[in-house]
């Protein structure tokens, strides 16, 4: 029975090692038009790194939720757990980036022909999530609140992006992904949130009292209606959210 929740921590390695499969497997091809004009397409199988990435978010919270129901919490857990989070929400993640990173470079002109040190700032996001996790697993004070963003939390923005880039015609939000500084921003930024000492809300419920769980509510109710209102495209605005919410209430999630 100790064992369960380890197996569910693999688990969440096996799909983060699909989610990175399909991300490679879709290359970026020219496509040409009935009048002759050439476009880049990025196929859709990165479109499944996607629902890859959800599935390990979920079990990566079974598998904590397992541990303490099942009182098999352990050291070797809390490694495992580690090394598989930087798989599936920091290497997977980075990936993503890389291959929309290649579609923006490819818009430039001669983007064809860039260099591949253009790509390379999308590695510094998996870094960043070890740096993170290897932080977070020396620091017994980070319970109901985090230093810095979980790196779970940044991984699945990453993974809302493919969903978002093919649910959407605003020409705005296309052209936001076309654009590498975009890119090199949210690259920069993630990094940053995760490495930092910036207090930021965990979602287990301390107790059941609502006076208590304050932030945690008002991120549900906030959720539901962006959800309702934006479907795909609340997922960064959420996370957004998430962020606001952490500083308002720093002092009550401490």
């Amino acid at each position: 029975m100790k064992q369960i929740p380890n197996l569910f921590t693999l688990l969440n390695l096996f799909f983060g090692c699909l989610a990175i499969i399909v991300t490679l497997q879709s290359g970026i091809t020219l496509v040409t038009t009935e009048e002759g004009k050439q476009l880049m397409n990025m196929p859709e199988a990165i479109y499944l790194a996607s629902l890859f990435l959800l599935l390990a978010g979920v079990v990566d919270f079974f598998d904590g939720f397992l541990a303490r129901a099942l009182k098999a919490s352990s050291a070797m857990g809390k490694q495992l757990d580690s090394l598989a989070d930087v798989v599936s929400f920091g290497v997977a993640p980075g990936l993503i980036i890389y291959q929309f990173l290649r579609l923006a470079v490819a818009h430039d002109e001669n983007g064809l022909d860039a260099s591949i040190v253009w790509l390379l700032p999308a590695l510094i996001l998996p870094c960043a999530s070890a740096y993170r996790l290897a932080k977070f697993n020396i620091d017994e004070t980070q319970s109901y609140s985090f230093k810095g963003v979980p790196t779970p939390a940044a991984g699945l923005l990453v993974a809302s992006f493919p969903v978002i880039f093919w649910h959407t015609s605003n020409e705005t939000v296309l052209n936001l992904f076309f654009n590498k500084w975009v890119w090199y921003t949210v690259v920069v930024a993630l990094s940053w949130l995760m490495v930092s000492n910036v207090p930021i809300m965990s979602l287990k419920m301390k107790d059941y009292k609502p006076g208590n769980n304050l932030p945690q509510l008002f991120l549900l109710i906030i959720s539901v209606l962006l959800i309702l209102f934006f479907r795909w495209s609340s997922v960064p605005l959420i996370f957004l959210a998430y962020i606001i919410l952490s500083l308002l209430f720093k002092n009550k999630i401490a």
